[in-house]
């Protein structure tokens, strides 16, 4: 699969490894997010990538100085009793400026914990050293736990930290060469993954992929949340566990803890985690105080994850059994409703990069309440204009279903006027739908199309900055 965007991180790689001085640099995301591809896209030939693994250090310094003598003749040739002595003598040895990349960095820390305080004794000399470091690794905890933590040796000596995220739904429409609708339909399954993307393109459709990759015993990503786990986790059962209730309609914490039957504080550190580790999100109402408001909602915001917890893990005893066609038989009856859900996410955010009218919009959210005390109301997308006098509202569907655009918007005015913060605001009705409706009203309605291009708005800001 060719390599699509990273253009700012990139950027910021290629000045950072380019400066007179030598530089050190972390890079840190889960795991098949594009780290070591990204790494390898800027590293030059004469530049030494080493991917570890969790073999005892010895072997791990035999392994490295094998890399290094293809830059440095003979470099192998010596046995280095410790990683001091490896490093010193590549300084000694080099005689022009090198990169020198550490992947899977954990790995070597694990066996060698005295590392990361050597690193800072050889940064504490960084003006006499002639290869920039840089260190990367899966593992978001230990990674952010040796950099972050003010207390660890690495503390304060980055020169720049970059958090690898996942990628955007409109390089996926570039990568598979499909319409808005398709892309938004694939996104909702492999998310911003490039590995999963590499995978899916090998199949003709979508569900060839999903049933030989994922809905199979022996697929590769059968058993993917595990492997992912592994990295940050001591006891994977507690997230597998809360995942799997989430995404099975449990939103709140009391409901999680009832179906655990467990006190909803005995929750608390692997919410957290799984918070942390951008597995899952929190959800609070527009408007609502983030800290104070008692109406959190939790989401899984992967959505590889958010599909696998909702159509494999339920189905196991299916495809154990080798009907996985079963399986797929009941995702495409509940498909739309199941891309729902990301296509809501996409609508709210691009909010900022839509124009209507020339006003210029903050941050969307859902809202959910009693405006006015007795039935319950829900509005998909909420934003304020940045000069407070406007209020948008939006509702998102994802329907092959032709409606009637006007009722809706009027609808949808209606029930924002009841809204305890729309009082002296001007609303904005929008209807953001899957296909074109007959019957429209074109400036308050957007369409595939027109979210992916606000993206690709986005993605041109972001770069740009």
């Amino acid at each position: 699969m060719k390599f699509v965007n990273r253009i700012p991180e990139q950027s910021r790689l290629k000045r950072a490894l380019g400066r007179d001085a030598a530089s050190f640099i972390v890079l840190y995301g889960r795991r098949r997010c594009g780290k070591s591809r990204l790494i390898r896209q800027v590293l030059q030939p004469t530049d030494i990538y080493f991917m570890a693994d969790q073999s005892e250090q010895v072997q791990q310094r035999v392994l490295l100085a094998k890399v290094i003598s293809t830059s440095i003749a003979g470099f192998d040739k010596v046995v280095y009793p410790d990683w001091e002595t490896l490093f010193d003598n590549l300084n000694v040895r080099l005689n022009q400026k090198i990169t020198l990349c550490l992947d899977e960095f954990p790995y070597l820390v694990k066996n060698s914990p005295e590392l990361p305080a050597l690193l800072q004794k050889i940064l504490e000399r960084k003006e006499h050293l002639k290869y920039n470091l840089v260190i990367c690794g899966s593992s978001q905890q230990l990674m952010h736990g040796l950099i972050m933590d003010s207390a660890a040796p690495l503390f304060g000596r980055a020169d720049e930290i970059m958090k690898i995220k996942p990628m955007q739904v409109p390089y996926l429409q570039e990568i598979l060469d499909c319409q808005a609708v398709e892309a938004i339909e694939e996104y909702s399954i492999w998310g911003g993954i490039p590995r999963y993307w590499e995978l899916r393109i090998n199949e003709e459709t979508l569900y060839d992929a999903l049933k030989y990759h994922v809905l199979s015993s022996q697929g590769v990503l059968y058993d993917e949340p595990v492997r992912l786990f592994l990295d940050d986790m001591r006891d994977t059962v507690h997230s597998f566990t809360i995942l799997s209730l989430i995404a099975s309609g449990c939103h709140r914490l009391s409901e999680i803890a009832g179906r655990l039957g467990k006190p909803a504080t005995h929750l608390a550190a692997p919410i957290d985690k799984l918070l942390m580790l951008g597995y899952i999100e929190r959800e609070i109402p527009f408007g609502e105080n983030y800290k104070n408001s008692k109406k959190t909602l939790y989401k899984i915001v992967d959505p590889f994850l958010c599909f696998y917890f909702k159509y494999l893990v339920p189905n196991r005893s299916f495809i154990e059994t080798e009907q996985s066609d079963t399986v797929v038989m009941h995702i495409k009856e509940h498909f739309n409703e199941y891309v729902s859900f990301y296509w809501e996410k996409l609508c709210r955010e691009v909010v900022p990069f839509i124009n209507i009218d020339g006003i210029s919009f903050n941050p969307a959210a859902r809202w959910w309440g009693k405006p006015d005390r007795e039935a319950n109301m829900e509005l998909d997308v909420v934003a304020s204009s940045l000069d407070g006098k406007y209020l948008l509202v939006g509702e998102c569907k994802w329907s092959d279903k032709q409606v009637n655009a006007t009722e809706l918007l009027a609808e949808l005015e209606q029930k924002a006027s009841l809204l305890p913060f729309a009082n002296g605001k001007t609303i904005i009705p929008l209807l953001f739908l899957k296909q074109s409706q007959t019957n429209m009203r074109d400036k308050n309605i957007f369409l595939p199309d027109d979210i992916l291009s606000a993206l690709k708005k986005q993605i041109h800001i972001g770069t740009s900055e």
